[in-house]
């Protein structure tokens, strides 16, 4: 996706410390983040939400390496979240999931 800019952190056009990277992802701390401990794993192709993840080595991928970056940093309890669609909170079209940690986290979300 040409304008995508979780395309251009996946791809290395725009700089980024990635905290795990894989064939399939790279995950990265969220500028913007909503817990002490907010990362953001993504898929390297573009899939703007879970509607269009059609690839199943591409979903695996992005659960392993939730477990991946939460165990290499030592995070044992935390939430994990998928925005899909604008009304439910999604800003950027480009499927990615949320890992949130670092204080309680009180449900319902939102």
């Amino acid at each position: 996706m040409e304008n995508c800019i979780f395309c251009k952190i996946a791809n290395k056009e725009i700089p980024s410390n990635f905290l795990y990277e894989d064939e399939y992802t790279v995950a990265f701390n969220d500028l913007n983040p909503q817990a002490p401990t907010h990362i953001l794993v993504i898929p390297k192709k573009h899939f703007a939400s879970l509607n269009e993840l059609d690839d199943e080595k591409v979903m695996s991928a992005l659960f392993k390496a939730v477990q991946n970056v939460t165990n290499k940093l030592g995070i044992k309890e935390y939430r994990t979240v998928i925005n899909t669609g604008e009304s439910a909170g999604q800003t950027v079209f480009h499927i990615h999931i949320h890992i949130l940690a670092g204080r309680p986290l009180k449900w319902p979300p939102g």
